[in-house]
């Protein structure tokens, strides 16, 4: 009897302790998927969250290229100055594309000023749209200031429901660009989805969405230290998107667009 056991066991002991080191069994290996990984998206949206970052901080005076809208394309210029006022100005942005404007934020309030152009040969005047960071009413707004004003806002907040990736640039811009679009179920998204670009040190190169694209034109200068009302402030009625009615009346910035 003591013998079998000592049989026995010279036959099993090998094989649990080379169990014991083994370890407990591996499981199969993970299936690969094709699917982005979560670090890739995280990256791109740090990346984004970062630029935006920059841009909120950085001052200057630039002039962009605005292309892919109806009638010709056209120059905006964009200063946004050191104490953290900014100006806008938008050929074509008003009355059908005949009236120039430009959108003015101070420490007084954000403002419509209307310059002379074909449809408004009169003095440049402006009339305050409300408080300084109030949005522009939609009827009003001719949308190419939010790149460089409130939708950084958006771009830099991780709790916005975005969807960032890496894009190639639109053609003729410079700069590191993503795509950017809404996971919200919204019907009102929190910016423009589609793609924006940045230089490393935060300017904004190249904005394209549905109301256009945006190109920096050559290279951004100096911001002054503040920017100015092209004229005065009026009680007149802002300059609406509308074009003039046939008899040539001006239609009032009223309604809702």
């Amino acid at each position: 009897m003591a013998r079998r056991l000592t049989g026995v066991l010279a036959l099993t002991l090998p094989a649990l302790l080379a169990a014991c080191a083994d370890g407990p069994p591996a499981g199969p290996a993970p299936t690969p998927s094709g699917d982005p990984t979560p670090a890739a998206i995280d990256a791109a949206r740090n990346e984004l969250a970062a630029l935006a970052a920059a841009a909120r901080d950085r001052h200057f005076t630039a002039r962009y290229a605005l292309s892919g809208v109806d009638g010709p394309d056209r120059s905006i210029v964009v200063t946004r100055a050191d104490d953290g006022t900014w100006r806008v100005d938008v050929p074509g942005g008003a009355l059908g594309g005949t009236a120039d404007i430009a959108l003015v934020a101070t420490g007084d309030g954000l403002f419509q000023c209307g310059l002379p152009s074909a449809g408004r040969p009169e003095p440049a005047s402006c009339v305050r749209l409300g408080g300084r960071t109030d949005a522009v009413p939609r009827h009003l707004d001719p949308w190419v200031q939010h790149p460089f004003t409130d939708w950084l806002e958006v771009l830099t907040d991780r709790r916005a429901p975005l969807a960032v990736s890496p894009a190639r640039p639109p053609a003729g811009a410079t700069g590191a660009c993503y795509s950017v679009d809404s996971t919200s179920a919204s019907l009102t998204a929190p910016l423009g989805v589609g793609i924006y670009c940045y230089a490393p040190d935060g300017t904004p190169t190249a904005v394209r969405t549905a109301s256009g694209t945006l190109t920096l034109s050559g290279p951004a200068g100096p911001a002054p230290a503040s920017v100015r009302l092209a004229g005065p402030v009026t009680d007149a009625d802002p300059l609406g998107r509308a074009a003039p009615s046939p008899d040539g009346s001006t239609p009032a910035g009223t309604g809702t667009g």
